[in-house]
């Protein structure tokens, strides 16, 4: 009997020593079913990781869908059951989290009370005697694409990349706004500039953090395969997030400049991802009169605002539509479009060089704020 006892806690005693299943981090709203950010430490081989998990996967119903390369330590995948629970027990792991699901919001605006004369009239007056606006600058939309042919790019624009499993053009018109408003003849500043879609939104407006992550990760090696100077500029965000945060912070210490918006719920964009990256230039959204919009986030985390009430901009559904809207997503690419200029007058400098300078130059005009956010507007020095 004693021999028994003794064979049966040598058996156990393996179970219980096994590693506790790390948590699923749930973010704040809806996410992909069955899919999940996976932040291996720093030290573990990804390669070495991917290649045990392919392996035990076998024709199970599991895949990995992403494994990032260059601003993310991980991978995402669909992961279900005993997969998710061989991740889980994994001393790889640093945290798993869910695949969050953000959507995309603005607000219709009134044609009549377009803001395009003093968008574009305002900000090219400091250009007089300029050699470039923008020329020889990349800037990447992560957004929901672009319509490329459209007249106000000139030729200027391309289509990069599209995560997701989206079909590869604007179905939504968002991306063509926003990218219209950075770079768009008749609209933005950085008329000489390159223009380039990176789709991880869908039509309707959704954005998973796994095709955002693979979104800042193709920027990363764009940039460092073309030497040319980088922005990428995202209109997009939502609940808190780490893994975005530490993709957009990665790449910001490679070099690339970020302009994210500060978001549209009239709360403190510390609140929200990735607005509240602080080396990124968070961008918050004011009137034709420099008052701070009604929705537009706030806090310590702003660095500048920019006209984002009744922006008019390129639009799909023809190569010539236009069409007036009102967000942080229409401020957010006037800056990324001053950022462009300013580089190919100057040249470049680092990104944390190039935000004290933006905001060294912007004017404290902008009223309504609540205490603790700035009141510097940008504007091209």
């Amino acid at each position: 009997m004693k021999f028994f006892v003794l064979v049966a806690a040598a058996l156990v005693a393996p179970a219980l020593a096994a590693p506790a299943a790390i948590p699923i981090t749930k973010l704040a709203g809806p996410a992909k079913e069955n899919s999940y950010i996976i932040k291996l430490k720093d030290g573990v081989s990804k390669d070495s990781h991917v290649a045990r998990l392919l392996e035990f996967i076998g024709g199970q119903d599991s895949k990995v869908i992403y494994k990032y390369e260059n601003v993310f330590h991980g991978y995402a995948g669909v992961l279900k059951g005993p997969i998710l629970d061989y991740i889980r027990r994994s001393s790889d792991v640093e945290y798993i989290q869910t695949d969050t699901i953000y959507r995309i919001e603005y607000e219709q605006g009134d044609e009549s009370l377009s803001s395009r004369e003093v968008h574009t009239g305002d900000q090219t007056s400091h250009l007089v005697g300029r050699a470039a606006n923008g020329g020889g600058v990349d800037i990447f939309g992560l957004d929901t694409g672009i319509l490329t042919t459209h007249t106000a790019f000139g030729g200027r624009a391309s289509w990069g990349a599209t995560y997701g499993g989206y079909a590869s053009r604007d179905g939504h018109g968002h991306g063509t706004h926003t990218a219209g408003t950075a770079a768009g003849s008749g609209f933005g500043l950085a008329t000489a500039a390159n223009i380039i879609a990176v789709k991880v939104c869908s039509d309707a407006g959704e954005c998973a953090t796994s095709d955002i992550v693979a979104g800042v990760n193709y920027v990363v090696s764009r940039a460092a395969s073309s030497g040319r100077p980088t922005i990428a500029t995202m209109s997009l965000g939502g609940p808190t997030d780490t893994a975005i945060d530490s993709a957009v912070s990665s790449a910001i210490s490679r070099g690339i400049h970020f302009t994210v918006a500060a978001g549209n719920e009239n709360q403190n964009a510390a609140n929200v991802s990735p607005a509240r990256v602080a080396a990124a230039n968070t961008i918050g959204a004011v009137d034709s009169s420099n008052r701070k919009a009604s929705f537009s986030n706030y806090g310590s985390a702003l660095d500048v605002w920019a006209l984002g009430v009744n922006v008019r901009s390129a639009w799909i559904g023809s190569n010539s539509a236009v069409n007036t809207i009102s967000g942080t997503s229409m401020a957010t690419p006037q800056v990324a479009g001053i950022l462009a200029v300013v580089i190919g007058n100057k040249g470049n400098s680092s990104p944390a060089a190039l935000s004290s300078t933006l905001k060294s130059n912007a004017q404290a005009v902008v009223t309504g704020a609540p205490s603790g956010t700035t009141n510097l507007k940008a504007r091209v020095w």
